[in-house]
């Protein structure tokens, strides 16, 4: 559980590490943490997880709105003592963090998934397991003990994929299935399309699926792929195929499994035809708390409680789908409006402090998602500046409490912002 004065013991614990000579392995400021990331990734990886769809105006939208809402302080309440935790689906969670879920974490450090989840239990604050994940949940699960955590899934093609995707994340004690929406085709990404790069065709990122029996029996009936004219950037791409894949990476090189597996993920991967009939699909297959991640619009969050839904996470995908899309806080209100006290709604895309997540809560979302921010710290310092990028959230949300006069995530309100 965070402790009451959280962010007091926080900002101590830093400046008493200075007299010692010892400063954070990550920077505190948003914009200094996206550039220190910058500079320990590969060009590509940081195109691919720093981007988004077209001129980038929708990630831009994110931060704006979070800029123009202002929190109005009250004076004399006697916040002496905090209390950050909120209850989601029968367990109470120590602060309204969750990790987001972000795929080809290895882009950003070697340890990938599994030093994110180690953080993550470390820390108290649920971890969602990606589709896209580069290592496989039952990996990061076993590093995690009782910790919390929830499974987003993306929709394949294949509904016997999709079915057993969901039995592994109940065996591996996700709390959660949360269905991404908003992804049936990849946006028009400028930075990767420049830079003709995607991390799948390489075998990245597809962790989940082959760790996944069935998917596996789909690789068993694919074609061979065809060997096309041998030249060096087709040599040194098959070498990176058949290294990301499980097993010796010389066997891989002899193999056309490596290369089999990456062409039927990216035959499976999207499924432009994505349906509310489709939510029926893993209602049906699963007794765990079911949400839906990408929900912009009232009307379809109403339409989301006549499917079963038990939560709704307004998200635009951090502005990597559509550009020009609206911003995540500003759709946020009407959404809360329309759900009501019926299922908890969770906000995602543009959250980089403790103060948007204060925002946040007070315009009505139970809690919130940290995307890019904690996989900057992964790249930084791995395990460590993950926990050091959430141990920064706490302190500032428990601080804007105190200074704000308010004593719980509760008590915030409408009244708490302008």
């Amino acid at each position: 559980m965070v402790a009451s004065g959280y962010g007091r013991q926080r900002q101590r614990d830093i400046y008493l590490a200075g007299l010692r000579g010892r400063k954070p392995r990550v920077p505190q400021n948003a914009a200094a943490l996206e550039r220190a990331a910058q500079r320990a990734m590969s060009r590509e990886g940081f195109a691919y997880i720093a981007g988004g769809a077209g001129l980038e105006t929708t990630m831009k939208a994110n931060r704006e709105v979070f800029e123009r809402v202002q929190i109005v302080p009250r004076m004399l309440r006697g916040a002496e003592t905090r209390d950050l935790r909120v209850e989601l689906f029968g367990r109470t969670l120590p602060a309204p963090f969750l990790l987001a879920p972000i795929g080809v974490l290895e882009m950003a450090h070697r340890e990938s998934d599994v030093a994110v989840a180690r953080a993550a239990a470390a820390e108290g604050v649920p971890m969602i397991f990606s589709s896209q994940a580069s290592t496989s949940m039952e990996e990061c699960s076993a590093v995690m003990g009782d910790a919390p955590r929830w499974f987003q899934l993306y929709m394949s093609t294949s509904n016997d994929v999709v079915r057993s995707f969901v039995s592994r994340a109940e065996r591996c004690g996700c709390d959660a299935v949360v269905i991404t929406l908003d992804t049936t085709l990849l946006g028009w990404r400028l930075r990767d399309l420049d830079l003709a790069y995607l991390p799948f065709a390489l075998g990245k990122g597809i962790a989940q699926y082959v760790a996944d029996p069935e998917f596996q029996r789909q690789v068993d009936a694919a074609p061979v792929p065809a060997r096309g004219r041998v030249t060096f950037a087709a040599l040194r791409s098959l070498w990176r195929v058949s290294r990301a894949y499980p097993g010796s990476t010389w066997q891989n090189l002899r193999s056309p499994r490596p290369r089999q597996a990456a062409l039927t993920f990216l035959e499976t991967f999207t499924r432009p035809s994505l349906n509310w009939d489709d939510v029926a699909l893993v209602r049906d297959a699963t007794r765990l708390p079911l949400l839906l991640k990408g929900i912009l619009h009232p009307d379809d969050a109403r339409t989301a409680l006549e499917h079963g839904v038990d939560g709704i996470v307004v998200s635009n995908h951090g502005g990597r789908q559509v550009d020009g899309a609206v911003a995540t806080l500003d759709a946020l209100p009407a959404i809360v409006a329309a759900v009501g006290d019926r299922v908890p709604v969770l906000l995602d895309s543009g959250i980089r402090g403790g103060a948007d997540s204060f925002k946040a809560l007070a315009l009505g979302a139970r809690a919130v998602l940290i995307g890019r921010p904690y996989c900057y710290g992964l790249a930084i310092a791995g395990e460590a500046g993950v926990r050091e990028v959430i141990q920064n959230f706490l302190a500032d949300l428990d601080l804007t409490l105190a200074l704000t006069g308010h004593g719980s995530v509760a008590d915030l309100g409408l009244e708490s912002v302008r």
